[in-house]
């Protein structure tokens, strides 16, 4: 059994420090001047991640399944923490942002050259490629951070993402967790997830992905400073990280809110 939370927690962080370094291609691209190739290669980042977050079920069904037949399993403790799995890749994509920007620009670059994603991966993908990656390692520097303010970034935006996020990342778990709790309507609860974070998907898409390709646009063209991009995707990321502090909040009023709608309905 705890292997099994170790196995989910561990793929929860790699999904959400995947997606938040989606921002880095994005910036990689606009400092190299190679955008579209950028935005392609960031789409299949977040269709990848975003349709793992879905099959991430197989897996939680396993754990409510064992938590059934054996009482004394704390279902909701181990939620929480494959919820601070979450938090942790979220962070980590922060640490290592400025790295990813490089890393991301070179292969943006070789990705024009090669003009295939398989034929990349196999490139890219090997042990001295890996090792190369420590010679241009660093952290964000106490600087970076201090520029970090809210001002000139609506405020709107940073509250949708953290809460579409938080709403995203506690999606599965809370419909999952409601079918643990009303095993009458357990089939109707689960199979909720997907409802749920295709609505969170979509509201990414729509109030989200478009305001920062608007600025995207604006920084290629001169119209905005690249310091003020930066400054976004630092505040964008500040603020999905705290949509999944939020998911913990929202695991067991979401599981009672969906529970409740399937009692109703069926």
């Amino acid at each position: 059994m705890v292997g099994s939370v170790w196995l989910v927690f561990a793929l929860t962080l790699i999904i959400h420090g995947v997606e938040t370094l989606s921002y880095a291609v994005r910036l990689a691209g606009i400092r190299t001047g190679k955008l579209a190739v950028a935005l392609s290669l960031t789409g299949i980042i977040l269709l990848i991640s975003r349709t793992s977050n879905m099959l991430q079920g197989t897996l939680f069904g396993n754990l409510i399944d064992k938590a059934k037949n054996d009482p004394d399993i704390a279902l909701g403790f181990q939620f929480h923490l494959i919820l601070i799995g979450a938090s942790v890749g979220t962070l980590a994509a922060l640490l290592v942002f400025p790295t990813m920007v490089f890393v991301a620009a070179r292969l943006i670059a070789r990705l024009e050259v090669v003009g295939s994603l398989p034929v990349l991966i196999r490139e890219s993908v090997t042990i001295d490629k890996l090792k190369s990656v420590k010679r241009v390692f660093r952290l964000p520097r106490l600087e970076m951070l201090s520029r970090l303010r809210v001002g000139g970034i609506p405020k709107r935006l940073l509250l949708m993402n953290t809460l579409v996020t938080g709403i995203y990342t506690v999606g599965v778990l809370s419909a999952l967790y409601a079918s643990y709790l009303v095993p009458e309507h357990g089939t109707s609860a689960a199979q909720s997830s997907g409802l749920i974070n295709g609505i969170a998907t979509i509201l990414l898409t729509i109030f989200i992905d478009p305001r920062v390709a608007l600025l995207s646009d604006k920084a290629m063209s001169g119209k905005v400073k690249q310091a003020e991009l930066h400054k976004m995707f630092g505040i964008l990321m500040l603020s999905r990280l705290a949509g999944t502090l939020l998911a913990q909040l929202l695991l067991l009023p979401g599981a009672e809110v969906i529970a409740f709608i399937c009692g109703l309905l069926f």
